[in-house]
């Protein structure tokens, strides 16, 4: 007796097959916990939560400061006859005229020259530094310059006085005096400035120097460029960014600068920054004693586009130099 084959449930596996997988998919679906948008979020919060110190510090000692100055600028001052503490126009009117004029203009031009001379003598010489074959030397030109560069106010006057002066060693050696020279004028602040502007350029144009690739300049020598024209066409027009950042560095740290000034040459070159100091140690009419808070507005517009000028080229070099 032959016994029927049994049939083969192939379509009913399939469709359990299907159903089956289409149903552990829903629930795999419905299992798997959805990425909640918090975690980006989280992350923001924690970035921002690490700069609260800085901010605070920000707050803190730049701008509850520069508050004061605004609104003291626009104020008759305490010490005024009658009508302290109103608003008023008359400290910036006369921060930016007679004296203070020639005082902010001297402080520009001399920060301008500075940072111009300062600019051109250092790149040469970071170039030089950076295609030296001397490691070591490398690290103490960049060691020596980070060391120059923050080395002012009351020390270097002395250094410069004792060796450059009227009665300085220098100047005794070479008879100076008899070739007209005087340290305390703008040329004599001019050479005291540069002192510490050129590290500073050193330090500042070096990293953008060592960005020049060097399949940029072989790519020109494969061209028959000469050293003239690969700097002309290809070394310079990248480097401009940084160069000019660099000299906007120098110009707002020349303009700030005080201390040197102050004690080397006292009201000899008419700066803004004696002139604030003036103001703020009673060397002003009574009843203008916010006339010194103008004065630092003055200066604060400055720096604020000083940096307006500093932060574009730099992003603009770093694009360039990545």
């Amino acid at each position: 007796m032959t016994t029927a084959p049994t049939p083969v449930p192939t379509a009913p596996a399939a469709t359990d097959h299907l159903g089956g997988g289409a149903g552990a998919s829903a629930t795999a679906t419905r299992s798997t916990p959805t990425p909640t948008r918090r975690r980006p979020l989280a992350r923001l919060g924690g970035a921002w939560l690490a700069t609260v110190p800085l901010l605070l510090f920000f707050l803190v000692g730049f701008g509850l400061p520069t508050v004061a100055i605004v609104i003291g600028a626009f104020t008759t001052s305490s010490d005024a006859e009658s009508g302290a503490g109103q608003f008023t126009f008359d400290n910036i009117t006369a921060s930016v005229q007679g004296a203070y004029l020639t005082a902010m203009l001297s402080s520009l031009k001399l920060s301008a020259l500075t940072a111009l001379l300062a600019t051109l003598i250092g790149l040469p010489l970071a170039q030089a530094v950076v295609t030296s074959r001397r490691g070591w030397l490398r690290q103490a030109v960049l060691t020596a310059s980070g060391v120059l560069a923050n080395f002012g106010g009351l020390p270097l006057a002395f250094a410069f006085v004792a060796t450059l002066g009227n009665a300085g060693e220098i100047t005794k050696l070479l008879h100076l005096t008899d070739h007209g020279w005087s340290l305390y004028s703008f040329t004599g602040l001019t050479i005291v400035y540069l002192y510490f502007l050129i590290p500073l350029m050193v330090l500042t144009i070096t990293p953008a120097l060592d960005g020049l690739r060097v399949q940029w300049r072989e790519a020109a020598q494969n061209n028959r460029a000469t050293t003239y024209q690969y700097w002309r066409h290809v070394a310079l027009p990248i480097l401009l960014p940084s160069l000019l950042g660099g000299f906007v560095l120098l110009f707002g740290s020349a303009f700030a600068a005080y201390a040197t000034a102050a004690a080397m040459v006292g009201a000899t070159v008419p700066l803004v920054s004696r002139s604030i100091a003036d103001a703020l140690s009673g060397n002003v009419l009574v009843g203008q004693g916010n006339l010194a808070l103008a004065l630092s507005l003055n200066m604060i517009v400055v720096a604020v586009l000083v940096m307006a000028v500093y932060l574009p080229l730099q992003r603009r070099s770093a694009r360039w130099l990545s």
